[in-house]
């Protein structure tokens, strides 16, 4: 078994490729950005990455999972609060939550397959987990807010709505060229927050 002070000192080197990583990503497209992109941005040498994460995608999958420990620790703040809120206040706070989201909303859209395929399946299993965790909180979440509601529909809410997450990132986030083809095709089309997005989308939802 690793001694604790080593398991502690390689989750800090992790965080800190994974944040190079995400810095990138702000500014960058996913087969843009290299291994060496990634060390430029570190304290650590190309090889040396490589310690700890075999393929960009692997990082990729180690940042989704850090978004989504993030997002759940949202949901069950929502879930443990005393007082519930009304039907369209937790409307509002689920979709404030994932507002705080995006990195995890545009690798979702755009790249998740792929990052997937070409992670290790031991680290896939623990992204898996983390998603799982989301899910559970969400859930939490559907039953505290709609009690009477029970397991098939809180399955059936479920099911619409993180199908619906993998699509929010391109709607809310159009490129220039996306936009001027859509000018020219005479397509009328209007950019809506992620906020507003998921707000309306669970405000039908949950009717």
């Amino acid at each position: 078994m690793m001694p604790k002070g080593s398991e502690e000192l390689t989750d800090q080197r992790k965080l800190e490729i994974i944040s190079a990583c995400e810095k990138l990503y702000q500014t960058k497209g996913f087969k843009e950005i290299t291994i060496k992109d990634i060390s430029i941005e570190t304290t650590f040498s190309r090889p040396s990455i490589y310690n700890y994460f075999e393929t960009k995608e692997e990082i990729f999958l180690a940042l989704l999972e850090k978004e989504y420990e993030e997002w759940t620790k949202d949901l069950l703040k929502l879930a443990a609060l005393k007082k519930p809120v009304s039907r369209d206040a937790f409307c509002r706070q689920i979709a404030k939550s994932l507002s705080r989201r995006t990195v995890l909303l545009k690798i979702s859209a755009m790249n998740l397959y792929e990052i997937e395929e070409n992670s290790r399946p031991v680290l896939l299993a623990e992204f898996k987990r983390a998603f799982r965790s989301s899910v559970d909180a969400f859930t939490r979440c559907l039953e505290k807010y709609l009690p009477d509601c029970g397991k098939a529909k809180y399955d059936e809410i479920r099911y619409a709505f993180f199908p619906f997450m993998y699509g929010i990132y391109p709607y809310t986030h159009p490129t220039e060229k996306q936009c001027e083809a859509m000018k020219q095709a005479d397509l009328c089309y209007e950019i809506w927050s992620v906020e507003k997005l998921v707000y309306h989308f669970l405000k039908q939802l949950l009717k």
